[in-house]
């Protein structure tokens, strides 16, 4: 790895020079602004600071590294590719392209894979380490006599990129992307030359096609028809029949000969469909709060009628895939086993929306004690509620982030001197942001037309030389201007100062497609499922990004900001980069399935993803406290996703503890809050122990105090509900619900949870179902809710009876009460039983009686099935409504693939249907039966039933 340029720190002596040396030159920092209006805001089109520079890259060409074919608009930056287009350090070439599962790099007489499957690990699994799946490679794949002075790129799409190569008398350009197994190659001027580290174990040659094995990794070449490939010492080559054009494919590991000639012919029949495009789309369904993404291929056949591709999936993907099924080989990858789709153009995955809050609700405590502390705490940070330590970009924004808290905290329970002084603040300080007046060099935003992006000045961590960090620095601005817009409407209109917001919004990640003003989605990865902070990405180990939850933090201000302006285009990118990476956190961040880190890297979370791997650390400190909870801040109610997994987050906060030597020193205020989404009251506890703690730089004791008071009431997140309106929540104590839903606009709204229960929320104002609450403006309406409010203690629930709707898969066949502890096993299916039950194991209920309280079957069925490869378990849920014997509703879900790593997962209901008859109605004397058998797959899986397996109706 080249040694890294930080960009961020959080030393307070981290300022911005009034000038800068760039290459041998200096750049002036106090010329006049030139204003450009937008709205009642604006911003400069004159240079006030220190511009992106590399490799005597000036603003002035940053095409310098595109040929003349490479898209029309503002170029990419923050990619997994952007070394390529953006030389930092080499004026000639990349540093390593970390594709997956493929990493590639460029030389002057070609392009080098590597499949590297071997992690190095440093460091220790108490302090820091790291993990890395480093460039080593395997092959180089070139044109002969190739010798290039530099590498171009040729063009780009939403997950590929085509480098480009010439030296005058001979040319070579590739297409690789994210999840391609391929490189495909069209050359001029020589023979196509694969270059192998040592000699190449061909176990395949026949005409087109070539299969060898180089450091224990599987490739294929494939010249066009008619041509053939010559072996030699270190050397592959192919004259490719004069047409110009092959493909190198990488296999996934395979034990015998036999499974890769399969393989390689399965592959080839789709090597001559080159990849010339790739497209996401998205869409989210308010009503199911569903999101729905299509990840679609454009192919170009060279030869043949073949249209469709190979493609492999990340884990945050696979676990989501809908209509598709993946072969059984696996590729290993930097971020887990990848699964490959063989023939296909497009895959579709299909993730819940859990719901965001502007804030956690104000349930509190009915004797008012902890209400007069918090309201004590409010007063205390009246006076300065941004409490803002430096003038940049970044720490702005922290203070913003600070105000619009208290703001949101303060209006929950009354105290409109505290909002309104947090209000106040905001609004003079983005104002103030927001007007580039004549001749003013500081605070304010600078638009580049060459690069496309707005900077704003001052700058902070590489956000003006480097690009790095706009998500992170104007997801604030955009949190505060969201709920600065519930309480002032006119100051938000795109006519006042909505625009400005906007364009800090598309300049971090655009989501427009027909706008050239700024790159479609900048910061964020499309395929790889999450942001990236550095602009250039010029390291040996790739692109990198710490601070995942400042990136959700972004997410989280879209949703806010287009819920409370109207702007559904921005509501539903925000809630596709919100969904997705929450999805791609828990895997590569926290990898809470314990799957996808390597054994021996020893640790539950990294502080930092790189592109070739991840590491327990920061740019700024070596110290736990921060290493883990600089993926946890700041806390708000968009960070509500931090506890989807309440078990992973003690797991996260033990190892914290446990690298510490003891409970947190610094940052206790993040790390505690953190903690009281899987155990609020010990979170309570830690807080009300050390009341004379140090807050974080962008909390208050105020917030703090809230959240995890709240919680302690509110339990924690229950993700088996969700509901048709974006700002909601539901909680879970003791198995009773509080339902949760804000409402910013000017109009009362009724909110339908995914169960059936309902909630009327006045304009304005957030609505709970809890027995009472710190703020009458709080208080619920509406149709009461399926599930009995917590109480302070909350009541424990009864164990289920026959009118109760939660029901255990028990030994013997029984729907009850939790048991002991047990298993059973599901027979291998040994052939394709998709929607037909087969040997299943058979679970009954009988003597129901419930009223039908709307919503869908729930089930939660724990499945193992060890180190076996390709099964897949399948459930069927019947009712007999009134117990004769006819079934009125029967519903099959889609099968789940199990992985082959043991340990239970959970199949729920969220794999979707696959077919439904018939209508539920009340149950009167009925039987409920659940069938659950094995699809596809030639071995058995185990099933944890007794206290394990539960099946929820959708009862009352």
């Amino acid at each position: 790895m080249k040694p890294p340029v930080p960009h961020r720190r959080w030393a307070l002596a981290a300022t911005t020079a009034l000038a800068v040396a760039v290459s041998g030159l200096t750049i002036a920092v106090t010329r006049p602004a030139e204003a450009a209006p937008v709205g009642a805001g604006s911003y400069t089109t004159t240079p006030v600071g220190a511009l992106p520079s590399g490799c005597g890259q000036m603003s002035s060409n940053p095409r310098q590294f595109a040929t003349a074919n490479a898209p029309a608009g503002a170029i990419p930056t923050n990619d997994w590719w952007s070394s390529l287009l953006w030389k930092r350090t080499d004026c000639s070439f990349s540093e390593p392209l970390h594709a997956h599962p493929i990493s590639y790099d460029t030389f002057g007489d070609g392009l080098g894979f590597s499949a590297n499957s071997t992690p190095a690990i440093s460091g220790t699994s108490t302090g820091v380490g790291e993990y890395h799946y480093p460039y080593v490679q395997d092959i180089r794949v070139g044109v002969a006599g190739l010798a290039a002075p530099q590498v171009k790129v040729d063009g780009w799409t939403d997950w590929t990129v085509s480098p480009h190569w010439s030296d005058g008398a001979r040319t070579m350009r590739a297409t690789i992307g994210h999840g391609l197994p391929f490189a495909y190659f069209q050359t001029t001027g020589g023979d196509a030359v694969i270059s192998t580290s040592g000699t190449a174990d061909v176990w395949s040659n026949s005409g087109a096609t070539i299969g060898f094995r180089v450091n224990g990794h599987d490739y294929v070449a494939y010249a066009p028809s008619g041509a053939s490939w010559t072996a030699g010492a270190g050397r592959i080559s192919s004259t490719l029949a004069g047409r110009g054009y092959f493909s190198v494919a990488l296999l996934p590991p395979t034990a015998t000969t036999a499974e890769r000639a399969e393989l390689a012919a399965t592959y080839g029949r789709y090597a001559h469909a080159h990849v010339t495009g790739t497209r996401v789309s998205y869409a989210y369904d308010p009503a199911t709060s569903g999101l729905t993404t299509t990840y679609a291929f454009t192919t170009t056949a060279r030869e043949g009628t073949a249209t469709q591709t190979v493609v492999s999936l990340y884990p945050h993907q696979w676990k989501s895939l809908t209509g598709s099924t993946p072969i059984t080989p696996t590729y290993p990858s930097a971020r887990g086993r990848m699964k490959a789709l063989t023939g296909v153009n497009q895959f579709r995955t299909s993730m819940k929306f859990q719901g965001v809050l502007p804030e956690l609700p104000a349930v509190g405590d009915g004797s008012g004690a902890d209400l007069a502390t918090l309201n004590g705490h409010l007063a205390a940070a009246r006076a300065n509620p941004m409490d803002q330590r430096g003038a940049d970009t970044y720490w702005t924004g922290k203070g913003l982030g600070r105000a619009a808290r208290l703001a949101e905290v303060a209006d929950l329970v009354n105290d409109t001197a505290t909002r309104d002084s947090a209000l106040n603040a905001i609004r003079a300080t983005l104002t103030d942001w927001f007007t580039a007046s004549t001749g003013k060099t500081s605070k304010v935003f600078y638009y580049n037309a060459n690069w496309g992006t707005l900077i704003g000045y001052p700058a902070s961590y590489g956000s003006d030389q480097e690009l790095n960090d706009h998500h992170f620095h104007y997801g604030y601005y955009i949190a505060a201007a969201a709920t600065l817009a519930k309480f002032d409407p006119a100051w938000a209109a795109k006519s006042r100062y909505g625009g400005m917001v906007d364009l800090l919004i598309r300049d971090a990640n655009n989501y427009r497609r027909d706008d050239t003003q700024f790159p479609y989605l900048r910061d964020f990865d499309i395929y790889a499922g999450h942001d990236w902070a550095s602009g250039h990405g010029s390291f040996g180990s790739g692109n990198n990004q710490e601070s995942s939850s400042e990136g959700m933090n972004f997410a989280n201000a879209l949703i806010q900001w287009g819920q409370v302006t109207g702007d559904t285009a921005v509501r539903d990118a925000g809630i596709f980069l919100y969904t997705t990476q929450a999805a791609a956190i828990q895997e590569y961040w926290f990898d809470s399935s314990d799957q996808n880190f390597p054994a021996a890297f020893g640790h539950s979370t990294v502080g930092m993803v790189w592109g070739d791997g991840g590491a327990y650390a920061t740019w700024f400190s070596g110290e736990p406290e921060m290493i883990q909870g600089i993926n946890l801040l700041p806390i708000t109610g968009g960070h509500l996703y931090l506890g989807n997994n309440p078990a992973y987050v003690r797991t996260n906060y033990a190892e914290l503890v446990r690298n510490n030597g003891g409970q947190p020193t610094v940052w206790q205020d993040i790390l505690w809050q953190f903690q009281a989404l899987g155990d609020a009251p010990a979170a309570l506890a830690n807080l009300r122990a050390n009341p004379g703690y140090t807050p974080e730089e962008g909390e208050s004791r105020a917030h703090t105090f809230h959240w995890i008071r709240n919680l302690a009431a509110l339990g924690t997140v229950d993700t088996t509900v969700t509901a048709n309106h974006p700002l909601t929540a539901v909680f879970s104590r003791n198995g009773a619900r509080t339902y949760v839903a804000s409402n910013p606009t000017a109009t009362p709204v009724t909110v339908t949870f995914s169960n059936g229960t309902t909630l009327n929320v006045a304009a304005g104002r957030t609505a709970t179902t809890g027995a009472y609450t710190w703020s009458g403006g709080n208080a619920s309406g509406g149709v009461p809710p399926t599930d009995p409010p917590p109480t302070d203690p909350p009541p424990t629930d009864p164990p289920p009876n026959p009118g109760t709707p939660t029901r255990y898969l028990l030994p013997g066949g029984g729907l009850g009460a939790a048991g002991g502890a047990a298993t059973t096993t599901v027979a291998a299916a040994n052939g394709n039983h998709d929607g037909t039950p087969t040997n299943p194991q058979v679970f009954t209920a009988t003597g129901l009686n419930l009223a039908y309280s709307g919503g869908q079957t729930a089930f939660d069925l724990f499945l193992d099935a060890g180190t076996a490869v390709g099964n897949g378990v399948q459930v069927r849920v019947s009712y007999d409504l009134t117990g004769n014997g006819s079934w009125e509703r029967v519903e099959t879900s889609r099968y789940f693939a199990t992985d082959p790593v043991p340990g239970y997962e959970h199949y729920t209901q969220n794999t979707g249907l696959a077919s439904a008859t018939g209508t539920l109605g009340a149950l009167s004397n009925g039987t409920v039966r659940v069938e659950v058998w094995s699809a596809i797959g030639n071995n058995p899986s185990t099933l944890g039933i007794g206290n394990q397996s539960v099946l929820r109706l959708p009862y009352s």
